[in-house]
């Protein structure tokens, strides 16, 4: 990732300073006076232009009046929070030297500013005001007593994101023991509802709300990788905020190994919320001259979720490694074939998906050596010659024929203990107190920050990548880090996390181009961490459409929907048995990163064809759905889902009714297009793809006499239509102000559960 470097401001001296970074309608006022660590004096709203003596003002308004029973000085909270100013939450930095040194006071030492900026002095003489827009603040600090320094960076991102880390580093003997650097950021008393995410495997982030009462809402995640459980992003918000409305604070942990969100009230009213890396005993040890960084804590305030979500969407698509392609509509073959490894067979699938305008073919686990099922094989990276006595070249010479690209699966840091990997190398594999871990599917951890494990592993990838030209690599990891110890069996997540980061990046630098999808067990390792190395995740194993409403509508809370991997289902979902309409496949799956994960050959022909205009209406709006706002509506009704994305300029927007559940009343009643400029006339018209079912019963303003009475339509196949009409017929939709449709709507169709209709909106 790139970012950019603090230089140092004119004096580059001890600081006695206020800091101002204002952006994207967000404002972070620092108090940095007094030699002590950056509190942050407010962090929300932007305050405008603010004269010195105002910051002054508002740092002064913000110390608390002693109360009975606290320290006899004001508590001030630092961004890394003080044990020795009386604060009574969770520390900042915990650590110790020999039971030595666990309560450090820091005094800063230097400001430095990334581009400059400039500089008011206060009326009185005192402190200065330093103002910019999106800048980076690195504040130097040491404790010489206890032999530490501190350097911590704060960086105001062009979306209005605040991120911050720290770096700790040991000037002394003997061994620092570092056991955590946590991050917070303090919140409003107004704020008192949270909301974060739970999950599981095949359903990934299932948001959770609760009271923030005194106490700590602390999320720990201990499984080596970030997880379906994980917290993803942790809000607190005024109660009842929603989509649209209420203000939210919230915070993410850029990591993919061990970390903990949470958000603490104490009994005095004050709370944060922050995070960091969580951990394990002994794992960072500090000799003199050493230190560690954290990782970055994204901070992220909004007027409403989505607010808040399209911070962290407009900032991942600022960065140079965006992907920057329109994103391919893919084919993987896991769920068609599974460990089914047959040329003729994949061949075909190849030549069915070319038909339907597939752009990318993945093929999954099952290529490489002994690998017939899960029990065996990992490790073994070299194409089985018993079922692929060519090599892959047949198949990858085909789909590249067809005009496709080529992509291929990976699970480089697992091994299965059934493998010639592990009996060549059994001491590879992460362990503790001379035993293996118990296994999970069937496989163990390799341990990555052995070099000669590495280099094993990045060479075989690397020949197979540069033999077949391979365009894509879908990255697995399918098992949670248990007793991941490294060779002298202490605790190993953190290298293990930092190797594994090394390793995508030494992989796209020998192949610019190269593609690496994030997939760990589904959407098990979904963080800001690992998309600085990936270009898209699966967000779950559960292709299964209805769950997928829930799982694709809040993994957007953190990434835009172009890194989502949404593929199309078979009939039959394959992990939950429910079967449904191609419509609701297709039409769940178009709002991401679309592709098929289905065997083609069971498709029938009216399937195919309705597949070509699904594609189709994909490759004509991807472009306005990877790039637009997103929208999500607070509905009274929770059995139906609106959400859609808005253009920049206002003028197309693309819409999604999903009907989830059967609900009391029908019929449903309005529905509202909200993100549209009030002042424009659009016209709403529905998509009709393919055959429409007769549970489908639309509205007048659909037009219906032209739509037809059982809501079918003629059209060429392979260009879906926005009402298509007859000869004659008035045209559809209809025409309302950007103000009427965000606060009257329009009625909302008639149709069974579980299907998707899209609308098209378009300044007239």
């Amino acid at each position: 990732m790139t970012t950019q470097t603090p230089t140092p401001t004119p004096d580059d001296a001890a600081p006695d300073a206020f800091v101002h970074l204002r952006q994207g309608g967000v404002s972070l006022l620092l108090d940095l006076t007094g030699g002590r660590l950056p509190a942050v004096v407010h962090w929300g709203a932007d305050l405008g232009r603010i004269t010195v003596d105002e910051v002054a003002a508002l740092a002064e308004g913000d110390i608390a009046p002693l109360v009975g029973n606290v320290v006899d000085e004001p508590i001030r909270l630092a961004l890394l929070p003080e044990a020795h100013t009386g604060w009574m939450g969770k520390p900042g930095v915990t650590g110790h030297r020999d039971g030595r040194d666990w309560s450090p006071l820091f005094r800063t030492t230097a400001l430095q500013l990334a581009g400059g900026a400039g500089s008011t002095p206060s009326s009185d003489g005192g402190p200065v005001l330093v103002e910019d827009g999106a800048a980076l603040v690195r504040v130097l600090a040491e404790d010489t007593g206890a032999g530490l320094t501190l350097a911590i960076d704060v960086e105001m991102l062009s979306s209005g994101l605040v991120r911050v880390r720290a770096t700790i580093g040991n000037i002394a003997d003997p061994v620092y023991s570092l056991d955590g650097l946590t991050i917070a950021l303090p919140i409003p008393g107004r704020a008192r509802e949270v909301l974060d995410f739970a999950g599981r495997w095949g359903k990934e982030r299932t948001p959770q709300r609760r009271p923030l009462g005194v106490g700590i809402h602390e999320r720990e995640g201990r499984k080596g990788r970030t997880g379906a459980d994980a917290a993803t992003v942790l809000s607190v918000g005024t109660p009842g905020f929603g989509f649209a409305d209420g203000e939210v604070w919230g915070v993410h942990v850029a990591f993919s190994g061990n970390h903990r969100h949470y958000a603490e009230r104490l009994f005095t009213g004050a709370q944060v919320v922050g995070g960091g890396e969580l951990l394990l005993p002994g794992e960072v040890r500090l000799g003199a001259g050493e230190s560690y960084a954290s990782p970055w804590v994204y901070g992220a305030y909004g007027v409403g979720l989505d607010d808040q979500a399209r911070r962290f969407h407009r900032w991942l698509r600022s960065r140079p490694n965006h992907p920057s392609t329109l994103r391919p509509m893919t084919i993987n073959v896991w769920e068609a074939v599974y460990f089914d490894h047959d040329l003729a067979r994949l061949v075909d699938l190849a030549d069915r998906a070319a038909a339907l305008g597939v752009e990318r073919y993945v093929l999954d686990d099952g290529w490489f050596r002994g690998r017939r099922n899960d029990f065996a094989g990992l490790g073994d990276w070299f194409v089985d010659e018993t079922v692929w006595p060519d090599g892959l070249t047949p198949l990858v010479e085909h789909v590249r024929g067809l005009g496709m690209e080529f992509g291929l699966w990976f699970e480089p840091e697992m091994v299965n203990e059934d493998s010639d990997l592990a009996r060549e190398h059994p001491d590879w594999i992460m362990q503790t107190g001379g035993r293996l871990p118990v296994r999970s599917r069937h496989q163990q951890v390799l341990d990555l920050a052995i070099p000669e494990a590495y280099e094993f592993i990045l060479g075989r990838i690397a020949t197979i990548v540069d033999e077949y030209g391979v365009d894509y690599i879908k990255w697995d990891h399918n098992r949670d880090l248990v007793e991941a110890g490294g060779p002298s069996g202490s605790a190993a997540v953190h290298a293990q996390t930092l190797a594994t980061y090394r390793l995508m990046g030494a992989l796209k630098e020998r192949f610019p181009g190269l593609e690496i999808e994030s997939c760990s067990s589904g959407g098990a390792r979904v963080d800001l961490g690992i998309l600085e190395h990936t270009d898209r995740v699966w967000v779950s194993d559960c292709i299964d459409p209805l769950e997928r409403q829930q799982m694709n509508r809040w993994t957007m809370q953190l990434l835009p929907p172009e890194l989502l991997g949404s593929h199309i289902a078979s009939g039959a979902s394959h992990t939950t048995g429910r079967a449904h309409e191609l419509s609701f496949r297709a039409g769940t799956a178009l709002f991401g990163h679309m592709g098929i994960e289905w065997d083609l050959a069971t498709a029938t022909d009216t399937e195919n064809a309705a597949l070509v205009d699904w594609i189709a209406l994909y490759k004509q709006h991807r472009e306005l759905m990877h790039t637009g706002d997103l929208v999500r509506v607070d509905q009274s009704d929770d059995t139906q889902l609106v959400y859609g994305v808005v253009d920049e300029a206002r003028q197309n927007a693309l819409f999604f009714l999903a009907v989830v559940a059967r609900s009391e009343v029908s019929p449903r009643g309005r529905i509202t297009f909200p993100g549209l400029d009030p002042e424009t006339r659009y016209r709403v018209a529905p998509v009709l793809v393919g055959e429409h079912d007769d549970g489908l019963r639309p509205p007048a303003w659909w037009h219906a006499d032209a739509i037809g009475a059982e809501g079918a339509s003629t059209h060429e196949p392979g260009v879906p239509q926005t009402g298509a009409l007859p000869a004659g017929a008035s045209a559809p939709g209809t025409v309302v102000s950007g103000r009427a449709l965000a606060t009257v709507g329009l009625q909302a169709p008639a149709t069974f559960p579980e299907r998707v209709v899209v609308f098209t909106v378009r300044a007239e």
